[in-house]
């Protein structure tokens, strides 16, 4: 069994936490504040936000909802309180500041958490799910990772922002997960040091080194990695198309690039990819599928 936090954001009794605390739970359980415990079922969860929304059903109760703030409004120094069960000891209050503000991470899907918000209340394990709230008892966050050799906090916690749940919550709850747009290639961010090395057109962009079968890029007649060659201890898979803008905005790293199409596309919406293949550049337009669970 593991335990993680979560918090009520609807009298239907729908609880917002993290998906890593649930993705591999056979059952859940919820323990509420007056120490009823009662089963939940899962509605729903995006592995590639830290996200998911669970249910309880508690007829003739009533439940206590918490109010969710806005985490544009932020400003580094300012109030922030972790509510959650660190260590199983529940209902546990830390506190301190907003440390910083549009941090990245990395999510166990692979992919990139974008405008995380760093705290130094302290956040251990347990507190996974948890609501990072401000002076006014909303929430603007929720706790998902301490950065800590010891596993237990050392003033560096992370809380995804609530205006990023705020987007998604509506979609789990409606269809059980989040449509991501994706293009269906395994790119590497080309640097100067690298592209030199390589021996490539251009220093920036995303080299294209693998094009998954039936995806949108194989659709567009998009080009992987033909061959392999050692830089450093990696191996690389080199010779493949090379993406340097899309929809004329300069792509600077597969992040970048995954960032764009996430803030400002959508699945089955096309994007125009400037893309350099051997000696010219070409423009390749790609209509871009629903990001699968397992690729």
């Amino acid at each position: 069994t593991g335990t993680g936090s979560g918090f009520l954001i609807d009298e239907q009794g729908h609880i917002v936490t993290n998906n890593h605390v649930v993705e591999d739970a056979r059952s859940l359980e919820v323990t509420l504040a007056d120490g009823t415990k009662v089963p939940a079922t899962l509605v729903g969860r995006d592995p590639n936000n830290d996200l998911a929304v669970i249910k309880i059903n508690v007829p003739g109760r009533t439940l206590p909802v918490i109010p969710l703030g806005d985490s544009g409004a932020l400003q580094v120094g300012q109030l922030a309180i972790a509510i959650g069960n660190p260590f199983g000891l529940d209902r546990t209050i830390t506190t301190g500041v907003v440390s910083s503000l549009n941090r990245s991470l990395r999510a166990e899907s692979g992919r990139e958490l974008r405008g995380i918000i760093q705290t130094d209340a302290a956040i251990n394990p347990g507190n996974s799910g948890g609501p990072l709230l401000n002076s006014r008892g909303e929430v603007i966050g929720i706790n998902t990772a301490i950065f800590s050799p010891s596993g237990g906090s050392v003033g560096i916690g992370f809380a995804i922002p609530v205006n990023t749940a705020k987007r998604l919550i509506p979609q789990l709850i409606a269809t059980g997960r989040v449509r991501h747009p994706w293009l269906g290639i395994g790119g590497i961010s080309l640097s100067p040091e690298l592209a030199r090395a390589l021996d490539l057109p251009v220093e920036r962009g995303v080299l294209v080194a693998q094009v998954y079968p039936r995806s949108p890029a194989a659709r567009a007649g998009m080009r992987g990695g033909q061959r392999r060659i050692r830089v450093g201890n990696t191996i690389l898979a080199i010779g493949g198309d090379i993406i340097t803008a899309a929809d004329d905005r300069p792509v600077e790293s597969m992040d970048r690039l995954v960032a764009y199409l996430d803030d400002e596309k959508g699945v089955g919406q096309a994007v125009e990819l400037t893309v350099h293949r051997g000696k010219e550049t070409i423009r390749v337009s790609v209509t871009l599928g629903d990001l699968p669970e397992q690729l």
